[in-house]
Formats: C-alpha cells, structure tokens, sequence
C-alpha cells in the first residue's frame, strides 16, 4: 500500500473517531432534553439540566472537529454530502441553537420560564431526529455524477430514514436515563430506573430492524454480511450486541448505577462498527471509496501535524472537566 493511503487510512480513522466520540458525548445530554418534559417535577428538571450544565457545550466540539475534518481530508464526501443534506443539517443547527439557549436563559426566566423547558425539549427531539435521518439517507447513498451530487432536496427522506431517526431518538434517550441513573439519586433516579427497562427494549427492536433493513437496500452489504465466510468473521458483532444486552438487563435488576451507562456506550459502538463493515470502504454510498474522495497527500500530511496536538487537548481538558464535576448532583446544587 503507497504511503499516501496509509495518511488516507490515519483520516478515516481521525474522521471516524470525532463522529463516535460526539454521537457518545452529545448524546447522553440530547437524551436528556427528550425526556426532559416526563420527569415528575419542576425541581427534577433542574437536576437533570445540571447534570450537563458544566459539560454540553463542549461535548459539541466534537462535531466540529468531525465536519473540518471531513472538509479537509476528504473534501469530494464534504462537496456531496453537505449539498445532499443541506435541509436537516441546517435544521438540526437552528435546534441545537435553540437548546443551547434554554441552558443560559431557563434557570433566569420567572414567567417564559415554560418556553425555555421547550426549546430544550423540541432542540434535543429535532437535532435528533435529523441526525438519525442523515444517517439513513447516508446510508441508502447519493446519486453523484461527475463528482458532483445531483439528486434532489428531499431525497433524504424517506420511510428508511424515518426509521433510523426514531432509532437514534430512542438510544439517545436511553444514554440519557442511563446517565441520569449514574449523576442523580432519590426519585429522579428512581423514575430512570423504572424507565431504563421500556426505553432499552424499543432500542433493541429499532437495532433489530435497522440491521435487517439495511442489508436489504444494497446487494453488496448483504453479500458482506450473509456470504461465507464473512458471516463466520463478522458473527462476534451480533454476538457481542446480544452479550451486553443480557449486561444491560442484569445490570438494572441489580440496581448498578454506572454499568447501565458503560453498557449503553457500547451498544453505540458496535453498532457503529456494524456500519463501519457494512459501507467500507466507501465515504459516500454507495460506490465511492476514502481513496477517491481523499484531498492531496501533502494537504493531508500538513494538517495532520496540527492534529496531534489538537486531538490529545480537546481529551485532556474533556478528561478534566469531567473530573472536575464528578459525582452526584443533587436538588438546589448545580448551575443557576
């Protein structure tokens, strides 16, 4: 393999590691704005916003480091794919406005106060949903010609994406709880206890639909998966999935505060590696791999100088803060 693809690989890599690491850190406090409007009382909302008061901001820098990184390694995937979801990325910019405001205004306002608790619920529920959209239209792929994406506005949409959307609604929502049952006690806890059981299950069966849907819509993902003996390689994945499930469901009979959220971080991963062997190694389905769409070899090599530094910074100070407000957060305690 020439040097060149090897720098293409180390992107992929840097690409691929920003993404998991926002979907994981951004979701959990996603999760919470969508359940944010169930919790019982005024007082348990409180709490669960400053569960994540200190930490959601950051948690986006993620994202960012994600789309320059895609811009500037692959900048073929950046010119396609953003045109292809120039509406639900835009949407889901103006929801995540709207829910990082309602972090600086709702523990100020007296009477808008109740508008506030729903600009953080419909931002989560909406950045969400088109997340998990943009995914299954990634997944179902674009119509590219000469370089260039010429499909319409809202070939996004679809029953498939639907789908996914309400798939990732759900698990967001399940990191949620799962983080509120580690970062919280009393009847807040409680509640996310009795709601962790439900929740998982509707995950479960969205995983279940969306790995056999997926295989359906391309030929050459079903040939990967079902042929022999690819099927005899890739069987830990499911296995694997199927493990921590079982974890998952012993974890909360037992009452275990941290295992539910670990637990559910690997549930993300797997699934994420599922999605990894099923479009490898293309960066824009259905037929263009990261080779084609890799910016130059010197570009690549000049910015990956910058990379390590910026990489090891950005998880050195998410490390700290973390470490810094560690613990239970209780009721009258928290950011105001």
């Amino acid at each position: 393999m020439e040097w060149w693809q090897d720098l293409t690989l180390i992107w992929t890599g840097i690409v691929a590691f920003a993404i998991i690491m926002y979907v994981l850190m951004d979701g959990f406090d996603l999760g919470l704005g969508i359940l944010f409007p169930f919790a019982g009382k005024d007082s348990d909302r409180d709490v669960m916003m400053n569960t994540v008061a200190p930490v959601w901001d950051f948690n986006e820098t993620w994202l960012i480091l994600g789309g320059a990184g895609l811009f500037a390694a692959f900048p073929l995937a950046y010119a396609v794919i953003l045109p292809a979801l120039y509406l639900p990325l835009l949407v889901m910019l103006i929801a995540l406005i709207f829910r990082g405001v309602a972090f600086e205004f709702r523990f100020k306002a007296n009477a808008s106060r109740f508008l506030w608790d729903r600009s953080f619920h419909f931002g989560s529920l909406l950045a969400t949903m088109v997340q998990g959209m943009a995914l299954g239209a990634f997944i179902q792929g674009f119509h590219v010609e000469d370089r260039a994406y010429v499909g319409g506005m809202f070939d996004w949409f679809s029953i498939f994406s639907v789908v996914t959307g309400l798939a990732l609604v759900s698990g967001y929502a399940l990191l949620g709880c799962t983080w509120l049952i580690w970062r919280t006690e009393g009847s807040l806890q409680e509640w996310a206890f009795n709601l962790s059981k439900p929740l998982f299950l509707v995950v479960v069966g969205f995983v279940a639909v969306v790995s056999i849907w997926t295989p359906l819509l391309n030929d050459t993902i079903a040939q990967r998966w079902f042929s022999w003996p690819n099927i005899l390689y890739l069987s830990p994945v499911p296995i694997m999935t199927a493990g921590l499930a079982l974890l998952f469901w012993r974890a909360i009979n037992n009452r275990r505060e941290v295992q539910p959220f670990v637990i559910t971080m690997g549930l993300f991963l797997l699934s994420f590696l599922g999605l990894a062997v099923s479009l490898w190694p293309n960066v824009i389905p259905p037929d263009i791999s990261i080779w084609d769409a890799a910016s130059p070899p010197e570009t690549q090599e000049f910015l990956l100088v910058g990379m390590v530094f910026l990489i090891p910074t950005i998880l050195f100070y998410t490390v700290y803060s973390y470490y810094v407000f560690r613990g239970k957060v209780t009721e009258g305690v928290g950011y105001h």
